[in-house]
C-alpha cells in the first residue's frame, strides 16, 4: 500500500509505513501530552521535501507555535499558517451574542481565512490545532458534525492528509470526531513516560498495544513495543563453553546458543561473575557481548573484574564488550529494548546480560514488567543471542527460590549459588536447577571466587541439605 511518513520513524513502524495519503487522522490527548509535536514533525517531513504544507491554529499564536519548536531543534519557518487565535483585544472578544450564535457570527471568517488558504497553497498536508476550539464555537451537535465533516471532505479531496489534534479530557467530549476520520491515535503523559497507542487506522492493520515516547531538545522519538515473533534469525546450533571444566560438567558440555540463562542467588555470591566469565569464554572466539548494568557502574564491574583476573578492560578496547550502565527510573520498557535491539542489529552482538532483573523491574517502571521482560528475551532467542538474566534472591541461607518476580518460566537455564555454612565458615556452592535442552549434572560442586578467577570443586558428595543453606555433614 502506498503510505507517506508520519515524519517519525517510529510511529511508521507502528503504522506499517505511515499514514494513508489523502485522508484525515485524529491525534488526541491531554494537556502536555505531545500533540502539537508529533504534528510538528509530520509537516516537518514534507517541508524537507519541498512540499507546501499549512497549519491552522485556533489556540497558540503562530510566534509561540514557532518558539516552542525551536525549542525541540526544529525550524517551521518555511510552513504556512492560518492563525486563527485570539488578538488581545478584550473589548472586541467581550461581546456577548443576544440575537445571533457564536457560529453565525465567528465561523463564516474562520472557514473563509482556511479555505482561502488552501486554495492558494494547495499544501500536502495540514494540522488543525485544535478542533476542540472549533466545538466550542459551535455547541449545537448536529451543525458541529455537519461543519465538521464538511471540513474534512473540503480538505482531503483537494489532495492534502489532514491531522486533526483535540484536547481530550473528562471534561471534553470528543466521541462525535472519532468517527469522521480515518484514524486515531491517542498520546498520554503519565508519571512514568509518554505513551502512544493507535485505536483505529482504517485500510491498514497497525502495531497494537501501548508504545513509549519522549521529547528531547532533538524532537520527539517513537520507540515502539517489541513484538519479538516479528523478529527472526538464522544462525547454527552450538553449545557454547564456560572455560571453566567443572563447569562445563554440572551443564554436561556449556549452554546452547540462543538460549536464557538464569544466575540466580544471594548479594555478594558471585553471579556478576559467573556471567562475565562466560562473556570472556565468549570474547575468545572474538564474539561481541553487551552488559546493561541496573545496579553496579562500569568502572565498579572494570575493577572487580581485574580483581579475579578477568580482563575485562581488554575486551572493552578490542570492541568484544560493551558495558551500559542504565541510571534508575530513566526508561520505558520499549526504550530499552529499542536500546537492546539496536546494539545487536548495529554490531553483531551474540551475547547479552541483564544484571539484575528486579533493578530492571524497578528501573523501567512498568505495570507488567515481567511482559515486557518476557517480550525481550522471545526476541533475543529468535536471533539466536545467549542471554544471561542475573536475580538476586533475599534469602542467604533458607528455602531456594529461583526468582522472587516469577520470572524463572522464562529461562532455559537455571544455575543457582549458594552461601553454605560449615564448621563456622562461609563457604559457596553451585548448581544447576534447570536445562531444557540437555541434561545436566544433578549435582552440587564448591564454587570459589579468587584472585585467579573463578574456581569450581568437586562434587560435595559429604555434605546434605545443601539448599538449606545448612549443610551437615555424611559420616
Amino acid at each position: 500500500m502506498n503510505k507517506i511518513s508520519t515524519g517519525l520513524d517510529g510511529l511508521d513502524e507502528i503504522l506499517y509505513g505511515g499514514f494513508i495519503p489523502k485522508r484525515s487522522y485524529l491525534l488526541r490527548g491531554g494537556p502536555g501530552s505531545g500533540k502539537s509535536s508529533i504534528g510538528y514533525h509530520f509537516l516537518k517531513h514534507a517541508l524537507n521535501r519541498d512540499k507546501q504544507v499549512l497549519y491552522i491554529t485556533l489556540g497558540e499564536p503562530k510566534e509561540q507555535i514557532l518558539e516552542n519548536a525551536q525549542h525541540i531543534g526544529m525550524d517551521l519557518s518555511g510552513i504556512h499558517f492560518v492563525d486563527l487565535t485570539p488578538s488581545d483585544d478584550i473589548k472586541k472578544h467581550s461581546t456577548n451574542y443576544n440575537v445571533f450564535s457564536a457560529s453565525e457570527i465567528e465561523q463564516p471568517p474562520i472557514f473563509e481565512a482556511i479555505t482561502g488558504a488552501i486554495e492558494k497553497y494547495k499544501p500536502e498536508r495540514v494540522v488543525l490545532d485544535s478542533v476542540t476550539m472549533l466545538r466550542f464555537l459551535n455547541q449545537d451537535a448536529y451543525n458541529f458534525r455537519h461543519t465538521g465533516l464538511s471540513f474534512i471532505k473540503y480538505i482531503v479531496r483537494r489532495g492534502a492528509t489532514l491531522l486533526l489534534i483535540s484536547e481530550s479530557s473528562e471534561h471534553i467530549n470528543d466521541q462525535d470526531s472519532v468517527f469522521w476520520v480515518d484514524g486515531i491515535l491517542d498520546v498520554e503523559y503519565s508519571t512514568a513516560w509518554r505513551k502512544l497507542y493507535v485505536s483505529k487506522f482504517r485500510g491498514s492493520d497497525f502495531m497494537h498495544g501501548n508504545h513509549a515516547f519522549k521529547i528531547d531538545d532533538k524532537g520527539v522519538t517513537i520507540f515502539p513495543r517489541l513484538h519479538p515473533n516479528r523478529y527472526e534469525n538464522v544462525f547454527k546450533n552450538q553449545v557454547l563453553s564456560s572455560g571453566i571444566d567443572q563447569i562445563d560438567h554440572l551443564l554436561h558440555g556449556g549452554i546452547e546458543k540462543g538460549t536464557t540463562t538464569l544466575i540466580t542467588g544471594a548479594s555478594g555470591v558471585g553471579k556478576t561473575n559467573l556471567g562475565i566469565q562466560f562473556i570472556n569464554e565468549a570474547a575468545t572466539r572474538n564474539e561481541r557481548s553487551a552488559i546493561y548494568t541496573f545496579e553496579e557502574s562500569k568502572e565498579l564491574i572494570l575493577r572487580r573484574s581485574k580483581m579475579i583476573n578477568i580482563p575485562i578492560d581488554e575486551m572493552i578496547q578490542k570492541g568484544n564488550l560493551k558495558i551500559v550502565p542504565v541510571e534508575p527510573l530513566s526508561y520505558s520498557p520499549d526504550e530499552f529494548s529499542a536500546m537492546v535491539k539496536k546494539d545487536i542489529e548495529d554490531h553483531d552482538t551474540q551475547m547479552v546480560m541483564i544484571d539484575t532483573i528486579g533493578a530492571y523491574s524497578m528501573a523501567v517502571r512498568d505495570e507488567n514488567t515481567l511482559e515486557r521482560l518476557h517480550s525481550l528475551t522471545v526476541y533475543l532467542q529468535n536471533m539466536g543471542i545467549t542471554t544471561f538474566l542475573i536475580n538476586e534472591s533475599s534469602n542467604i541461607t533458607g528455602d531456594l527460590s529461583a526468582t522472587t518476580m516469577h520470572a524463572s518460566y522464562l529461562a532455559d537455564n537455571i544455575i543457582f549459588l549458594r552461601y553454605l555454612e560449615i564448621q563456622g565458615k562461609i563457604r559457596k556452592a553451585i548448581g544447576v536447577l534447570k536445562k531444557r535442552l540437555s541434561s545436566f549434572e544433578n549435582v552440587i560442586r564448591e564454587y570459589e571466587i579468587t584472585t585467579d578467577g573463578i574456581k569450581v570443586g568437586k562434587p560435595l558428595k559429604n555434605l546434605r541439605g545443601i539448599l538449606t543453606g545448612m549443610p551437615e555433614l555424611i559420616k
